[in-house]
């Protein structure tokens, strides 16, 4: 009689599983509830890049070749400068997150879809923003898509803390009071209130919160830094 080999359920990269192994109860297999996380990084940052290149876009080419043509795309300019800041800025927050992170959920990944819902917005609210100069509603409008997606990703962050062993784990503490964070979505819903009275200095507290998150964050660095050291 021919035997033939059973196929074995994962696979090996670099001579190690890079999927949980499957158990078989009652004549069937189930699966553990956590997932890999490299679909999920592969597939933010996909949307990310798409959502960089629809905001430039919205730029234009003027029919003319002077100095004077440009002058109407300026605040288109500016309102995509910002914005590329702010897709920036998750990006980067997103991909120190998901490092620090072993595994993720079924949860985290609609967490995850969330958070880019909100993002995807983005070159709509700018395009918008940028086309009326500034102008009340659409400021707030941008304002309330800032404020909706930071408070996905709190969400987004507060299940991959839970995930990883809540309160007291070294991603928890890692973070901590996490002042920015907290401090950025009243921002944004103070900038998008003001945007009716004051367009202007709702834009100064757009900047005001970008520029705050441009400064090099390292607590999460460390908590990669140390896991790579303990592997190793």
């Amino acid at each position: 009689m021919l035997k033939f080999p059973v196929p074995r359920i994962g696979c090996r990269e670099g001579g190690m599983r890079n999927h949980r192994p499957a158990i078989a109860t009652n004549g069937g297999l189930s699966y553990s509830g956590q997932v890999e996380k490299n679909r999920l990084e592969a597939f933010s940052d996909g949307v990310l890049a798409i959502i960089i290149t629809i905001m430039v876009l919205e730029l234009k080419v003027p029919h003319g070749s002077n100095w004077a043509a440009l002058e109407p795309l300026l605040p288109v300019f500016l309102s995509y400068v910002l914005s590329f800041l702010y897709v920036g800025i998750y990006w980067n927050n997103h991909h120190h997150l998901l490092k620090a992170c072993r595994h993720v959920n079924g949860g985290i990944l609609w967490a995850n879809l969330h958070l880019l819902f909100w993002l995807s917005l983005f070159p709509f609210v700018t395009g918008w923003m940028g086309e009326n100069h500034f102008t009340s509603l659409p400021s707030a409008l941008y304002g309330a898509a800032l404020l909706l997606a930071a408070i996905a990703y709190y969400i987004l962050q507060s299940l991959i803390v839970a995930e990883q062993g809540g309160e007291n784990s070294k991603l928890a503490k890692a973070i901590g009071k996490d002042w920015k964070g907290k401090l950025s979505p009243a921002l944004y819903l103070l900038g998008a209130v003001l945007s009716f009275f004051t367009p202007k200095v709702a834009g100064a507290i757009y900047v005001l919160v970008a520029l705050m998150w441009l400064i090099p964050d390292r607590r999460l660095e460390r908590v990669i830094d140390e896991s790579a050291r303990t592997k190793s």
